[in-house]
């Protein structure tokens, strides 16, 4: 059965750091691109930073480009968000996501909280 698990989040002044990390289970990890998405109050889900198989490529939504940076430890079943330059805006739910050509995990989510 696939697992994932976030965690890492929590409550951050504006301008501060978090990283969040997310560990699967139950799959064969590097076969899957891995992604980070998040889901204000209100919004729909939006993409946040992918990152891909072999972790040789990154890409990041233009509103966090720059302060946000995905990477992923294959060994240890595990992909992270480091988050810095945290604005009020970045307040969401954070998910990670696992995909590959046939199917798609989420994990349940991990509450950001940016405060001004």
């Amino acid at each position: 059965q696939v697992q994932l698990v976030e965690f890492g989040g929590g409550l951050v002044q504006a301008g501060g750091s978090l990283q969040l990390s997310c560990a699967a289970s139950g799959l064969t990890f590097n076969s899957y691109h891995m992604g980070w998405f998040r889901q204000a109050p209100g919004k729909e889900r939006e993409f946040v930073a992918g990152i891909t198989r072999n972790g040789g490529n990154t890409n990041y939504s233009d509103s966090v480009k720059g302060r946000f940076t995905i990477s992923r430890d294959n060994a240890g079943n595990a992909v992270y968000l480091q988050m810095s330059s945290l604005k009020p805006e970045d307040t969401a739910v954070y998910y990670c996501n696992l995909y590959d050509t046939r199917n798609t995990y989420w994990g349940p989510g991990t509450q950001v909280t940016v405060s001004s």
